[in-house]
């Protein structure tokens, strides 16, 4: 006899606002029930969202500087990659800032908790 498949937990989607409040190369927190979450913005119009808290020591990454498709930290100019919370350069492999799902829906930000 087959074991059940167990189902594959699904993100409940909360709207943190729209897509015209986040600046282009820039960012906006959005307090959720799991945490903060930094949603940001790129010069190309993409939308990235992560853990609002640098894999380092916890820095806001919404208060920090968007360049390309990554954030530098406002504590210590960590540069963090927008798609995988992976630190560039030096830092690499020092820890990861948690990447959260965003989808747009309708000129609307959803982000993925649970």
């Amino acid at each position: 006899m087959n074991a059940p498949v167990k189902d594959l937990v699904s993100p409940t989607w909360t709207d943190v606002g729209a897509v015209s409040d986040i600046p282009v190369r820039g960012a906006r927190r959005a307090p959720t029930a799991r945490g903060a979450i930094a949603i940001f913005r790129t010069g190309d119009g993409r939308l990235f969202a992560l853990k609002d808290a640098c894999p380092h020591k916890g820095g806001p990454l919404s208060q920090g500087i968007v360049h390309g498709h990554a954030v530098a930290c406002p504590l210590h100019n960590w540069s963090i990659d927008l798609a995988t919370g992976e630190p560039l350069g030096a830092d690499r492999g020092k820890g990861c800032a948690a990447v959260v799902p965003l989808q747009v829906r309708e000129g609307r930000i959803l982000v993925g908790i649970g």
